[in-house]
């Protein structure tokens, strides 16, 4: 076995595991609305959640679309009842537990794997390591993006969870840890000579500058485009309401969240 696989599986089961976490909270959320009431946000909570267990069984799967969790993955969206005839506009709830049980069987047969070889059957979704989550690989420091996935997950967890203002700082925290690190790859005297102005941004470290003075070099590097402008005000002065009893909105923890997922895009553009 790799030396490199239990770390690797290790992560690939915290992260199944927040996974599962957020769509039992999701579910139970679902089951608890009235079937003749449209939550608009719950939906979108839960095609976010649908979008990011996807990613992970297509990674776990090798992005094979025959391999059996990716086929797991895709039944659970189509509910049958005790016929076996297919159902309907099944309840979003159903779909939500039916995904959850997929995730629940690729823990299995990751422990099954950390358990050692003798145990790994030939459906297994990984003989060899499983990958770890790829979704911070475009920083350029690698001991930061086990570091960024976990509090990425965290952050959905939060934000499921109605934390809102806890949500709204540890995406925060995200975004500023991703443009410091484009920033510091592309290096002070590569910024002077894009024309970045005097002030604040012309010396000292770049982690010195405050979180807005990044933002607006970063974009007049050309490392990110206009999207941070709706970044609402209290993330870009997150640190700044630690000791304070500010707390953030459903709204703007929201918007960080997008603005977060736009920068993604401008630092990976591959993605």
């Amino acid at each position: 076995m790799d030396q490199s696989q239990p770390a690797q599986i290790a992560i690939y089961l915290t992260h199944l595991d927040a996974l599962i976490r957020r769509g039992l909270l999701l579910r139970d959320r679902l089951v608890s609305e009235s079937p003749n009431t449209t939550n608009g946000n719950a939906m979108a909570e839960t095609r976010a959640w649908q979008e990011d267990c996807g990613i992970t069984i297509n990674q776990l799967s090798g992005g094979s679309k025959s391999h059996w969790l990716a086929r797991a993955f895709s039944g659970a969206f189509l509910m049958r009842s005790p016929s076996g005839q297919a159902v309907e506009a099944a309840p979003p709830a159903d779909i939500v537990q039916g995904l959850i049980d997929v995730l629940k069987q690729a823990v299995s047969t990751l422990s099954a794997v950390d358990s050692g070889p003798a145990s790994v059957s030939a459906n297994s979704p990984a003989s060899t390591a499983a990958p770890p989550p790829h979704r911070f690989d475009f920083v350029h420091n690698p001991g930061l993006r086990p570091v960024l996935e976990k509090a990425y997950i965290d952050s959905r967890i939060a934000f499921d969870q109605s934390a809102y203002d806890e949500a709204l700082r540890t995406t925060s925290g995200i975004l500023e840890a991703i443009i410091t690190d484009a920033l510091e790859f592309r290096g002070l005297p590569a910024l002077a000579a894009a024309g970045i102005p005097s002030g604040e941004a012309a010396g000292g470290r770049i982690s010195d500058w405050s979180f807005n003075t990044r933002l607006a070099v970063a974009e007049q590097a050309g490392l990110i485009r206009a999207g941070a402008a709706r970044l609402p005000a209290i993330a870009r002065t997150y640190r700044d309401h630690e000791d304070d009893d500010t707390q953030a909105t459903e709204r703007e923890a929201k918007q960080a969240a997008q603005v977060l997922h736009v920068i993604m895009r401008d630092l990976d553009p591959g993605r």
